[in-house]
């Protein structure tokens, strides 16, 4: 049975091989399509992408450790009811001894022009699926009003004791992509 986690919570993962599916539905009639993005940052101990490759997104969806793969970009959303919108696929045996954090974020593409934010999303959540027999382990569902927010962390893999945890973020931000690249990573990223 899956555990439904609330903001905070924390839980052992036990598993190496996961799937962290994120899923949405747009509100109708809010005049565009949304297209909401989701990304991983590979974070050390720093609190920084070690390069541009360990952020993962649909522009580059594979970690250089092959710890992490994106399976792609969801333009629309929506799709949830019949699965995850965008789905990370995580190997944790493959992620690399630098990497102590990996990081999920969902951004509004284009949240400024469209005059878009999550206040205008329903039933966002991310879970993670065992992907050795499909069963979802755990869901955090965004329960709160984000009336402003354009960008949200959702959640974390974190390693402690040797061990990977998984915490339920839910920290809204009214900002797009750029400013977590601007946060986690000093470099440039190259589309």
């Amino acid at each position: 049975m899956a555990i439904s986690l609330q903001k905070g919570q924390k839980i052992d993962i036990g598993l190496s091989r996961i799937s962290v599916g994120l899923g949405w539905n747009p509100n109708e009639g809010s005049g565009h399509d949304f297209d909401l993005d989701a990304s991983a940052f590979m974070i050390n101990a720093a609190r920084k992408i070690p390069a541009e490759e360990y952020f993962i997104f649909y522009g580059n969806t594979d970690s250089p450790d092959q710890g992490l793969h994106h399976t792609g970009d969801d333009p629309t959303g929506g799709n949830s009811a019949d699965g995850d919108d965008e789905t990370i696929e995580v190997d944790l045996s493959k992620v690399g001894d630098s990497i102590q954090e990996i990081l999920f974020v969902v951004t509004i593409h284009e949240a400024s022009l469209r005059k878009q934010n999550f206040g205008q999303v329903r039933s966002s959540y991310i879970r993670i699926v065992d992907q050795g027999n499909g069963s979802e382990i755990a869901k955090y569902e965004l329960g709160e009003d984000f009336s402003i927010e354009t960008g949200v962390e959702f959640g974390r893999l974190y390693r402690r004791d040797n061990k990977w945890r998984f915490e339920a973020s839910g920290i809204g931000y009214k900002e797009e992509l750029a400013f977590f690249l601007g946060k986690y990573y000093s470099g440039q990223i190259i589309n």
